[in-house]
């Protein structure tokens, strides 16, 4: 028995190693591009393979931890858990993920899903470790002479640290379960709730930054005590060189500045609730569904995932005081929404002549298209 326990621990870290290389990108697309020449996997249902073998290993870690830390321990009770784990669970996690493709599932879904069950093989992993270490201090203690060692309790740290394990596993496979029974659209949902928080972020960023403050702060922070000096010394001067006036154009500037870049970004910032609201929160499963709604999918995320670092680059310049550099910032960001504004215009599946598929987020977004017009023409004007 003692050799069967040590035998199937061994092949249960051997087996959980070949699956997360499986897993990795570039073994994953070589393994999807014959699955999907398979007509049998056009049936199958992955997200809700993936959510039921996840909760399976989970509920089979329950088990093991327990048998792992109970004295004495009993090779043939987690061998059972050993041998359900390998023959059925991991396997059809595998599947499941697997059958997750970038081409029906976008390429974001699929990465996410790969790096998550990966994540999860490899703290089970960790826990059969610890429960090798288990098996073979259980053996030791069977062949002492004094047959005592085997049979003592383990240490309240032995236990917490299977215990500790054995939660991470649990997270694991929460995770996993989390993204795959809110599916696609709500994993977008997700990301795209996001990046509207960091774009609201950087906005009330903007709206607190005061030019003048910053500009005083940032040289009496920088010169300390010679500024001090400084300013003693040669505060008559200042007087006389009217550089008082040059500092309060220059913060006067600034201002403006500020007025026009919120003016632009705030409807920028009203993109990402509308999406969510008109084109994601109640579509189910119909964009994947529907000719070309994955290829729509894609294009949101790309140019909506694109805006928050570039609104950190414009109110970076801003605060630079770097016009050139904050209008390259703002333009592109005004490129990057209306591609994916304009991707969604019409309600999924519908084609770009029908006239009478339009609906709220139609009409919503034309009219932002203009006000976007309308707010950037001011930031040219500076450009000019």
């Amino acid at each position: 028995m003692a050799t069967q326990i040590a035998t199937l621990l061994s092949s249960t870290l051997a087996l959980l190693d070949q699956f997360q290389e499986t897993l990795t990108p570039s073994r994953a697309a070589e393994t999807q591009t014959q699955t999907e020449s398979s007509p049998s996997s056009n049936d199958a249902k992955p997200l809700a393979l993936l959510s039921a073998s996840s909760s399976a290993l989970r509920a089979q870690v329950t088990k093991l931890s327990l048998l792992s830390i109970t004295t004495p321990f009993t090779p043939s009770a987690v061998s059972t858990v050993l041998r359900a784990v390998n023959d059925s669970v991991l396997p059809s996690l595998i599947t499941a993920a697997l059958l997750i493709t970038p081409a029906e599932y976008t390429k974001a879904f699929h990465s996410e899903i790969l790096v998550l069950s990966r994540t999860a093989l490899a703290e089970f992993a960790a826990l059969i470790g610890l429960v090798k270490g288990i098996a073979e201090k259980s053996e030791k203690g069977k062949n002492d002479p004094k047959g005592t060692k085997g049979k003592e309790d383990m240490s309240k740290a032995e236990k917490d640290t299977v215990t500790v394990a054995a939660g991470r596993v649990w997270e694991a496979c929460d995770s996993v379960t989390g993204v795959a029974s809110k599916g696609v659209v709500g994993f977008v949902v997700h990301r795209v709730e996001q990046w509207r928080d960091l774009i609201r972020d950087a906005v009330m960023e903007i709206e607190e930054w005061d030019p003048e403050e910053d500009e005083d702060d940032f040289f009496d922070d920088l010169m300390g005590d010679e500024k001090k000096k400084s300013d003693d010394e040669g505060s008559d001067e200042d007087k006389d060189d009217g550089s008082d006036s040059d500092e309060d154009g220059n913060t006067a500037a600034l201002l403006e500045r500020k007025k026009s870049t919120l003016r632009f970004l705030k409807p920028v910032a009203q993109v990402y609730p509308a999406v969510i609201n008109y084109r994601l929160k109640n579509a189910g499963e119909t964009p994947l569904a529907t000719k070309g709604g994955v290829e729509k999918l894609e294009l949101l995320m790309l140019y909506l995932g694109r805006i928050p670092d570039l609104v950190d680059e414009a109110a970076g310049a801003l605060y630079e005081d770097d016009e050139d550099r904050a209008v390259d910032f703002l333009k592109k960001i005004r490129a990057n929404a209306t591609v994916a504004v304009t991707s969604l215009e019409l309600p999924w599946g519908e084609a770009a002549d029908a006239d009478k598929a339009e609906d709220k987020f139609t009409v919503w977004s034309r009219t932002w298209l203009k006000v976007l017009e309308e707010v950037g023409k001011s930031i040219e004007a500076e450009a000019e």
